[in-house]
């Protein structure tokens, strides 16, 4: 497909929101050199994503000294590759790296059947090590940590002025 994206060895793999809290817009990154890759996705998405990738490496030996020291902040979009539809996640154990395979997001329309196995669209696909993935991990506890707090009786976010709390009578 032409509409393909591989990248091998990422420089960055992050995610990151633009906007403030109730109104982010949230993005998944990845940049080799001046290449910059963002796809839009929910910010349950980036957290399954990170919670995905900690169950993964739990089964895997610790490296010790392996640090991923690149800057994690996201850099801007100028433009979205496409909207994050579905996620797929190998490790190579030979390679000793993670690859995720970010397709797009494709609603049938009115008149289309469903076919699972017909994958259509872009997707990207990104190569990162054990460390850039435990760092993407802990940026991407902080990004969601960042957001609106939620209600400690419903759980719903709660704006600056407030909320509707169904279980507050």
């Amino acid at each position: 497909m032409s509409d393909d994206i591989n990248l091998e060895r990422v420089d960055v793999f992050t995610t990151g929101a633009v906007g403030v809290p109730g109104h982010r817009t949230f993005f998944l990154q990845a940049r080799v050199d001046a290449q910059v890759v963002s796809v839009r996705c929910e910010k349950q998405q980036a957290a399954a994503i990170a919670l995905y990738l900690r169950r993964a490496l739990a089964h895997l030996p610790i490296i010790e000294g392996n640090v991923f020291r690149e800057p994690m902040a996201l850099v801007e979009p100028d433009h979205e590759e496409f909207v994050l539809g579905s996620v797929g996640l190998e490790f190579n154990k030979s390679a000793d790296r993670f690859t995720l395979v970010l397709r797009e997001f494709d609603p049938p329309g009115e008149d289309e059947e469903v076919d699972e196995d017909d994958v259509e669209g872009p997707s990207v696909r990104i190569s990162i090590s054990r460390a850039q993935a435990l760092a993407f991990c802990d940026q991407t506890d902080r990004v969601v940590a960042a957001g609106r707090p939620d209600c400690e009786y419903c759980k719903r976010p709660v704006d600056s002025e407030g909320h509707f709390c169904p279980r507050m009578n």
